[in-house]
Formats: C-alpha cells, sequence, structure tokens
C-alpha cells in the first residue's frame, strides 16, 4: 500500500510539475528616443512561453517573461 502511494506522489508532481500557466510576455521598442511597450499573454509551460516571448526579440525591440 505504500509503495502505491508513494508511486501515486510521484506521478502527481510530474504532472503538476508541467501544466500550463499564463505568462505575460512584454516587448518595448526603442526607436529615435521614443519607446513603446506591448504586452501578451501566453498560456504555457515556462520553457515553452519564454522560448516564444524571446522569439519576438528584433533590432530593437526586447521581449522577456514578467
Amino acid at each position: 500500500m505504500k509503495k502505491i502511494t508513494l508511486l501515486a506522489a510521484v506521478i502527481a508532481a510530474f504532472t503538476f510539475a508541467s501544466c500550463k500557466k499564463d505568462y505575460t510576455c512584454e516587448c518595448t521598442a526603442t526607436s529615435g528616443g521614443v519607446s513603446i511597450s506591448a504586452s501578451t499573454t501566453i498560456k504555457d509551460t515556462k520553457k515553452k512561453a519564454k522560448d516564444a516571448c524571446t522569439a519576438k526579440n528584433t533590432t530593437g525591440v526586447t521581449c522577456e517573461i514578467k
């Protein structure tokens, strides 16, 4: 019985560790001394949300998870 309980606890820990959450991706663009900010919400795992957010980085635009 203890082994089943321990196995269930381990499975539950892995299940909750990879759940999708809402992350805010904030981007700032600067040009000619003027700065503009925008944000979007990404619902995914933390790593995938961070990758999706930083993929938006281009010249003059910086995006990061807040």
